[in-house]
């Protein structure tokens, strides 16, 4: 029985092993997705910053245009005799004026833009460098946790192999096949009376049967093996293994 609860033992700590590492690299693909997140919208205000100084450029040069404009439409003010075309000119540049303090308005917004935009490109750049570090951090120390559960898995199965060698084969066969249909738990404590596996009464003669020790049970109600663990003689023995 010893040998069963100690091969128990070892699958008990290799199920919880193998779910710590299963959950590794999950954690690690979680972390780099926020990470990716920031870096794609840091990359959208970069990509919207430059966008906005682009429109002010062109902005700035279709000033210089319109003002080009108004500068020949003034000197042409000179040659022209008749009142009536000196006054379409005059609505002409009036035009240019308006469109030209259009464009200085648009100029001016789009800088406020950049001003914004550049004094939050700042604060989400020192935001994703910190991220960044935090990942790289986060990534290390679960590479290190996953590269000792290795290692601690390891030693388990060498552990599980040293127990398996010294159980009947035949029973060993059926502690398997219980752990494959029973969540991995083949094996039960039963304490005061209960089965801790499925937590119901063993009968009591049932389980005056149990306390004697002669034979190899199941609980009557999951059919896990099970064994009396108040029993201080086999207590003895486990703590010695």
């Amino acid at each position: 029985m010893t040998a069963l609860i100690g091969l128990q033992d070892c699958d008990t700590s290799i199920m919880a092993i193998q779910t710590k590492k299963e959950e590794g690299p999950a954690k690690i693909h979680g972390l780099k997705e926020g990470l990716n997140v920031m870096e794609k919208r840091l990359e959208a205000e970069i990509n919207q910053l430059e966008e906005y100084k682009r429109d002010r450029r062109k902005s700035e040069q279709d000033i210089e245009d319109v003002e080009s404009r108004i500068e020949k439409s003034n000197e042409k003010l000179s040659n022209i005799k008749s009142n009536k075309e000196y006054q379409a000119a005059l609505k002409e540049i009036d035009g240019l004026k308006v469109e030209k303090s259009l464009l200085e308005d648009k100029v001016i917004e789009i800088m406020e833009e950049i001003e914004i935009l550049e004094e939050k490109n700042v604060g989400a750049k020192a935001e994703s460098e910190k991220l960044k570090e935090e990942f790289e951090k986060d990534r290390d120390e679960i590479l290190k946790e996953l590269k000792d559960l290795g290692q601690d898995l390891e030693n388990l199965e060498k552990e599980r192999a040293r127990f398996s060698q010294t159980i009947d084969k035949d029973l060993l066969k059926r502690y398997d096949h219980l752990r494959k249909y029973k969540g991995g738990v083949a094996i039960s404590p039963v304490v005061k009376g209960i089965c801790q596996a499925c937590h119901l009464g063993i009968p009591p003669q049932k389980f005056n049967d149990l306390i004697r020790g002669d034979e190899l049970m199941d609980c009557p109600n999951c059919m896990r093996i099970i064994y009396w663990s108040e029993d201080e003689g086999l207590q003895n023995v486990i703590q010695k293994c």
